[in-house]
């Protein structure tokens, strides 16, 4: 068995850490680009979502490396991800490709079935105190990732040399993918947060007018996750002085997806649902009611802008956006929605962000020429 998998963001750090600790061997599919979306539009119909399109891409690419096996996460409700091992294992047959689609889920509400899976991929040669051993490895993995972007998003607007800081992301990402111990993950943290620590001490004091702006990345899980599909909308913003968060993060995602709440991961989703309530009070499928929820707790945590992320035709993620504009209405707060297809060119993206980010400094500027007209001293406050 070589088993592959799609790829998205850098999830693939931490599914390369549980198959290598499982001795299984991993092809790692390359990091998503024009040809892996030209391979996989050859295949998929056009309606098809963008990140499916792309799956079927890493596929080919990755078949042509020797893997034999696909492993996918399932989903359940009116969202077509719920059905993306299936499709594309009929799509890739017709297309001449013998793989194998293992899809990782809870098929009956229970842990039951998917701890039959990963069973069948780890083999009998692994024990389930090994397993159990490795899924926590790579779960502190995805963890560790996670903080790591959290890091680079506060950074990026902060540091004065952007070149440098994405060579401290992607240093970070290099040594998380080498480590093989807990303690050797813990310490890329820490290495990554000196690092910052040290280039901040020789940037501006704080203050207002150096505070960077602060917009909420919400949307479609893959499109937010992985830069090739959001046209690298988070480093975009960041260099153009906006501290960026996001709704969902690896960890949580995974620690409520997969295992079902049994771990919250460096950023739970769950308290979405309850900001989600007055706006959108019923599960819609994918991410739908999570976006919403996550608007409106940005809205209340002070951001000064929101972006909506998300695949053309995503219908969770058009029932959410048909929500939005209350969520704005009553909070008051900028929201912008972007919609992505295998089209959709930097250049356009790159405007609409640099007018969004204008718009919000507006009021600020206005703020801080007000304050400085009457003699006061604003410092670290809105």
């Amino acid at each position: 068995m070589k088993v592959t998998f799609p790829h998205m963001g850098n999830a693939w750090i931490a599914i390369q850490a549980l198959f290598e600790s499982l001795n299984i061997e991993v092809v790692v599919p390359p990091v998503n680009n024009k040809q892996t979306l030209t391979l996989g539009t050859k295949l998929a119909p056009e309606a098809a979502c963008l990140p499916l399109k792309l799956n079927l891409g890493n596929y080919i690419e990755a078949s042509q490396e020797g893997a034999d096996t696909i492993v996918i996460t399932g989903g359940i409700g009116p969202c077509r991800f719920g059905y993306y091992g299936e499709v594309e294992r009929q799509i890739l047959r017709d297309a001449g490709y013998n793989l194998e689609v293992v899809t990782l889920e809870p098929p009956d509400g229970s842990l039951k079935g998917l701890a039959q899976r990963i069973r069948y991929l780890a083999g009998t040669k692994n024990s389930w105190p090994s397993i159990l051993k490795a899924l926590r490895f790579a779960y502190l993995k995805c963890v560790a990732l996670d903080q790591v972007e959290d890091l680079i998003h506060a950074a990026r607007p902060r540091l004065p040399d952007p070149q440098e800081t994405e060579l401290l992301y992607e240093e970070s990402k290099k040594r998380l993918a080498q480590a093989m111990t807990v303690k050797g993950v813990q310490a890329t943290v820490r290495w990554l947060q000196e690092s910052i620590r040290d280039r901040q001490a020789k940037g501006h004091a704080p203050g207002e007018k150096h505070r960077p702006l602060r917009i909420g990345i919400i949307g479609e899980i893959y499109t937010i996750l992985d830069p090739y599909t959001s046209v690298g909308i988070e480093e975009q913003l960041g260099h153009l002085g906006v501290e960026v968060d996001r709704s969902i993060y690896l960890s949580g995602w995974v620690g409520n997806h997969i295992f079902q709440g049994l771990a919250q991961g460096y950023r739970s989703i769950r308290s979405y649902h309850s900001h989600a309530k007055p706006f959108l009070p019923h599960f819609v499928g994918g991410h739908g009611q999570e976006t919403v929820g996550a608007a409106v707790k940005f809205a209340k945590e002070g951001f000064d802008g929101i972006i909506q992320l998300f695949p053309l035709s995503c219908m969770p993620e058009i029932v959410a956006a048909s929500v939005l504009p209350r969520v704005q209405e009553t909070y008051q707060i900028p929201i912008m929605t972007l919609i992505v297809d295998e089209h959709t060119g930097q250049a356009g993206i790159q405007t609409r962000l640099e007018a969004f980010v204008d718009l919000l400094e507006r009021p600020r500027q206005k703020r801080i020429a007000k304050n400085t007209r009457e003699g006061v001293s604003v410092v670290g406050g809105r």
